[in-house]
C-alpha cells in the first residue's frame, strides 16, 4: 500500500496475542468490518518473550477459549508455550481473523471535526471509526533503578532469559517470587547453580486441593470475578507453577532444596546487596493465603456435601530452613560468587503512540470494562480490566466480547435514521 493512500476501515485492532484475537472473533461474529494488525507475529509474546522450559499456568480445560481446545494436552494438563502459540494460530484461522502481521502502529489521533481516528503505520495511514488497544500488559520490562551499574555483572530481565545455559559460571539473584521467578528459581537451582531468591509480598494459592486444581476453586468461590485489587495488593504476586505436571509452589521447599532466600533486594552498595528484612512477612502472608483458601474449599465442600476427599497433607509445613529463621541482610555478590542478576521484576505498558484523551496523567489507560473516555477508544488485555480473571485466556474472551458488545451497539446509534425527518 502506496504511503500516501489512506486506507479506511470501520474498527482497528492493534497486537494479535490472545487479547487481539479474541477481539477480532467478536467483531467478526457481530459483522463488523476490521483489521488485526500485529507489529511481530500471532502470539509474539509467548513465542520470545517467555523461557524454554516454560508451561501454562492455568490447565487446559479452563485456561482457553470457549470454542476451542487444546489439541494433544490433556485437559488437566499445562500446554508448552509452543502448544500455547499454536493454538492461537489455530484460533485465528478457525473463523480466517484479518491479521495483517509485521505491521507497527506509530501514532493514534482522532481526526479534526471528523468522527474517527487517523493511524500511522509502518505500512501507511488508516482512518479507522474505532481502535481498540490488545497490546496488553506485558509490554515493557522493567529493571528498578536500583541495578547496579557493575559491568562485571550479567543482567537481564526474566523477558530475555531462555535456560540455564544462557547465563556465566556463578551464582546468580533472582529478584522476584511470582510465577516466574519460582519456577526460574527452581530451574536453575537443579542445574547446579547457586541461587538467591529475593522475595516479596505474594499469594500462594494450593496448585490443587481435595483432587481440584486452584482455578476451579477460585471459580466455585466466586474470587475469579472479584472486581478490584484489596488496597494495597495491588502489586502482589501470585506464585503457583505449572511446571512438572504442575505443584504448589512451597518457598520453604525450595530453600531446602538449596536455594537462599531472601527479603526483598533494597540497594547496591559497592560490591553489596541490602536486603529488606521483610522475608518472614512476606511469606507469612503467602502462608495465610494458602491457609485462608483451604478454609474457604472445605466450608464450601461441607455447605454443598460435596463428596471430594479430605487432603490432610495439604497442611502440613515443612520445617523452616535457615534462611529464613536467620534471614540475609547483606551479601558481598563478589565473594558470594554471583556472576548474574535475573530481575523478575515485571512490566509497564507504553501508549505513548496513542494521542488521545483516554489516560490519566500518568498515562495508564483511563476506562469502564475496557470502554475508555476517549468516545471510540477501548481497551483489551489489562490487568483486573472487568475482574481478577481479565489477565488469563478465558478472561480476556470475555472482556473482549463485553467491548465489542459496545462497538456494535454504538453502531446501532450512528445507524439511527429518523423517520420523521
Amino acid at each position: 500500500m502506496n504511503k500516501q493512500t489512506i486506507e479506511s476501515i470501520d474498527t482497528l485492532v492493534i497486537g494479535a496475542g490472545q487479547a487481539g484475537i479474541a477481539m477480532s472473533e467478536h467483531l467478526t461474529h457481530h459483522g463488523i468490518k476490521h483489521i488485526v494488525l500485529e507489529r511481530d507475529r500471532i502470539a509474539q509474546r509467548w513465542r520470545t518473550g517467555r523461557w524454554d522450559s516454560l508451561v501454562a499456568n492455568g490447565p487446559a480445560w479452563h485456561d482457553r477459549f470457549p470454542n476451542l481446545e487444546f489439541e494433544g494436552v490433556d485437559g488437566d494438563g499445562f500446554p508448552t508455550k509452543d502448544q500455547v502459540v499454536n493454538y492461537f494460530v489455530d484460533y485465528a484461522e478457525k473463523f480466517n481473523a484479518p491479521v495483517r502481521e509485521g505491521v507497527s502502529v506509530t501514532k493514534v489521533c482522532r481526526k479534526l471535526n471528523k468522527p474517527g481516528f487517523l493511524v500511522t503505520t509502518s505500512t501507511g495511514l488508516i482512518d479507522a471509526q474505532s481502535v481498540v488497544a490488545a497490546t496488553g500488559s506485558f509490554q515493557i520490562p522493567v529493571i528498578p533503578s536500583i541495578a547496579p551499574k557493575n559491568a562485571d555483572l550479567y543482567q537481564l530481565h526474566s523477558a530475555d532469559y531462555r535456560n540455564p545455559k544462557q547465563l556465566p559460571k556463578g551464582g546468580v539473584l533472582l529478584v522476584g517470587a511470582g510465577s516466574s521467578g519460582a519456577q526460574i528459581a527452581a530451574e536453575l537451582q537443579q542445574s547446579g547453580k547457586t541461587v538467591y531468591l529475593s522475595v516479596g509480598p505474594h499469594e500462594r494459592p494450593p496448585r490443587s486441593y481435595r483432587k481440584r486444581d486452584f482455578v476451579w476453586w477460585l471459580g466455585v468461590l466466586g474470587k475469579w470475578d472479584i472486581s478490584a485489587a484489596a488496597p494495597g495488593t495491588q502489586h502482589v504476586t501470585i506464585a503457583v507453577s505449572g511446571a512438572k505436571g504442575g505443584h504448589t509452589v512451597d518457598f520453604r521447599e525450595l530453600a531446602h532444596q538449596g536455594v537462599i532466600l531472601t527479603g526483598r533486594t533494597q540497594s547496591f552498595e559497592d560490591d553489596k546487596v541490602i536486603f529488606d528484612q521483610d522475608l518472614a512477612s512476606n511469606i507469612a502472608l503467602g502462608d495465610a493465603y494458602y491457609s485462608q483458601l483451604l478454609d474457604e474449599a472445605d466450608a464450601y465442600v461441607v455447605r454443598n456435601g460435596l463428596d471430594l476427599p479430605e487432603d490432610p497433607d495439604a497442611r502440613i509445613r515443612m520445617k523452616d530452613p535457615d534462611c529464613l529463621i536467620n534471614p540475609l541482610r547483606e551479601i558481598n555478590y563478589v565473594e558470594a560468587g554471583i556472576s548474574s542478576i535475573i530481575w523478575a521484576t515485571g512490566y509497564v505498558a507504553d501508549y505513548s503512540w496513542m494521542q488521545v484523551n483516554a489516560f490519566d496523567d500518568k498515562g495508564k489507560p483511563q476506562h469502564q470494562r475496557g470502554v475508555s473516555t476517549e468516545p471510540g477508544v477501548y481497551f483489551v488485555g489489562l490487568p483486573w480490566q472487568s475482574r481478577r480473571g481479565s489477565s488469563f485466556i478465558w478472561g480476556v474472551w470475555h472482556d473482549a466480547k463485553h467491548v465489542a458488545d459496545h462497538i456494535a451497539t454504538q453502531h446501532k446509534y450512528v445507524a439511527y435514521r429518523d423517520r420523521s425527518l
